[in-house]
């Protein structure tokens, strides 16, 4: 019964977060830059896909795929009648096989397939401190490569994985036109890894989102080294955001 709760609790608070009036409208406008009807859209890590439903709105097809069994259920449930959307019940990694995914039943939004990335933001940083992660289910995992293979080739890739981004980018083999990846304050590492793993396949300039802003701190594109620089120096203090990528033609 108590698990029901914070199951219904984390749920709510999904819905409250990500499906609020008004959100998709500022959705179709940020991805309007890299969304052209007719493109392909991959949504790696969709939870309740509010991203996949602009995609979708601005004419694209898409590819959303969410491991948490009872995630998979709501989105195909809130993307029914938007046909262009395909929902997959995967993970996406390095590898094709199976994982262990750990579940926040209270925090839907962070489950996470890296131990190490939830053992370190629960000791250095507050905003973890108090998520447990009670639950877990073993899901199947494929690759980017996999998904290009059966899709198609994206024009533009979201990844939001907590901590598993750079496994992701690691089962990709040939760049992207445009994507972006979660980061966290607390395992900025991993967003060099990120970056890292983009430059072994093609040459990138980035901008940043803070938080579920909907605009870029910065006026004008940055190189790799500037996102390096500003990683390197912690991020402006900014806790999450996305880091958004294109590729240098």
């Amino acid at each position: 019964m108590f698990d029901q709760v914070n199951r219904g609790l984390g749920l709510l608070q999904s819905f409250v977060i990500y499906r609020r009036p008004g959100r998709q409208r500022a959705l179709r406008q940020l991805y309007s830059e890299f969304i052209q009807p007719g493109d392909l859209v991959f949504d790696i890590g969709a939870h309740l896909g509010d991203r996949s439903s602009a995609f979708a709105a601005l004419g694209a097809r898409v590819v959303a795929v969410e491991p948490q069994p009872q995630l998979v259920r709501w989105l195909r449930r809130l993307t029914r009648h938007q046909p262009g959307i395909v929902c997959l019940p995967l993970a996406v990694g390095r590898a094709p096989g199976e994982a262990e995914l750990a579940l926040s039943l209270r925090n839907p939004t962070v489950a996470s397939l890296d131990s190490r990335w939830r053992e370190h933001l629960r000791a250095t940083t507050a905003g973890f401190r108090h998520v447990r992660w009670e639950g877990s289910a073993t899901v199947t995992v494929t690759t980017l490569d996999e998904l290009i293979l059966q899709y198609g080739r994206p024009g533009f890739c979201k990844i939001d994985v907590e901590g598993f981004e750079v496994e992701v980018l690691a089962g990709l083999s040939q760049p992207l036109p445009a994507l972006s990846f979660e980061f966290v304050n607390g395992t900025l590492d991993q967003a060099l890894r990120c970056q890292e793993e983009l430059e072994r396949l093609g040459r990138y300039e980035f901008n940043i989102i803070a938080g579920e802003q909907r605009c870029f701190i910065w006026s004008s594109w940055q190189s790799p080294e500037s996102l390096r620089n500003w990683l390197d120096a912690g991020a402006d203090g900014i806790a999450s955001g996305d880091i958004y990528a294109r590729l240098i033609t």
